[in-house]
């Protein structure tokens, strides 16, 4: 099979993958099984008489072929989706910005950049969709988004290993908070005390969000006792309103908090902190994409607190 009689089916699935990093996870994202996925695959390395994906334990990883074929099929899939627009008669997207976001980012700042966009740049449209944090890398490097807003842990690492390096710019660090129930014993306090977490049941991200653990708090010395499981940071707070467990929160959340929830700094351990950065390719941006990183710096300055 010559690589010029690849598919777009197949194309569409090896970015998939490549994106969301195993096969389950694409066969989920486009509806396939994950036997068609891995046919697809098999049918594209075929053409290319060679391995565009090292499989690993813990996902794939793409080689120096498959980063080649990634570029490519990038540019193809984006050419024919702008053709089939035009064809419909559907305006011109030039002015679409896609932004990837972590979903602390969705609660705030997020709503209040679109806004700003929508009133002084109403000819920008911001496409948005939600993700953790290494499957908007993946993205960004796809070529399926072209900003992300994602959270960064101590110690500040790249965000990723591969060449050229991203754009990243941090738009907020704020200390991480524990978000606990008004009637809970802890809640009586202007803060906790780090010994005081240990027995604690607590509410976390899933394990296939990408963020394992993520709610629970950094460095305890015993297994965590997760009780409940939630993507939604909205969701979490109102589990802990009802009184079904702790969770740590950013202290920007504190502004959206239901009622029957305490945010609360953690004290005698190391400090906490997260990142919010705004990343892309290193690539020069589009002018609609510069008013959109524009509209983001604002809106985190004007969302920031002590």
């Amino acid at each position: 099979m010559d690589f010029r009689d690849v598919s777009l089916t197949a194309l569409r699935v090896f970015r998939a993958v490549a994106e969301q990093g195993t096969f389950t996870a694409a066969a989920a994202s486009l509806g396939y099984t994950q036997s068609a996925v891995s046919r697809q695959i098999a049918s594209i390395e075929r053409a290319a008489d060679t391995r565009l994906l090292d499989r690993r334990r813990d996902g794939v990883q793409l080689t120096a072929a498959g980063h080649l074929v990634l570029r490519r099929a990038s540019v193809v899939l984006d050419e024919i989706e702008r053709t089939a627009r035009e064809l419909s008669g559907m305006p011109d997207h030039a002015g679409t910005v896609r932004v990837g976001w972590v979903p602390t980012a969705g609660v705030v700042l997020l709503p209040r950049a679109i806004a700003a966009l929508r009133a002084g740049h109403p000819g920008i449209t911001v496409v948005t969709r939600e993700g953790g944090t290494p499957a908007l890398v993946r993205a960004l490097r796809t070529g399926s988004i072209d900003l992300a807003l994602i959270s960064s842990a101590p110690p500040y690492r790249p965000l990723d290993s591969e060449s050229p390096a991203l754009v990243a710019r941090t738009l907020t660090e704020r200390s991480l908070c524990l978000a606990l129930p008004a009637a809970h014993p802890l809640a009586r306090q202007d803060y906790v005390d780090i010994a005081d977490l240990r027995g604690q049941r607590w509410i976390a991200a899933p394990p296939s969000s990408g963020d394992r653990g993520m709610g629970v708090w950094p460095g305890l010395d015993e297994r965590p006792d997760i009780v409940h499981t939630a993507r939604d940071w909205l969701a979490k707070l109102h589990l802990v309103a009802a009184g079904a467990g702790l969770t740590t929160v950013p202290a920007t959340l504190a502004q959206v908090a239901p009622p029957g929830v305490r945010v609360l700094p953690v004290r005698g351990g190391p400090q906490e902190h997260r990142r919010l950065l705004l990343a892309r390719l290193p690539d020069p941006p589009a002018e609609a994409t510069v008013r959109v990183c524009e509209a983001l710096r604002t809106a985190a300055l004007e969302t920031g607190v002590p």
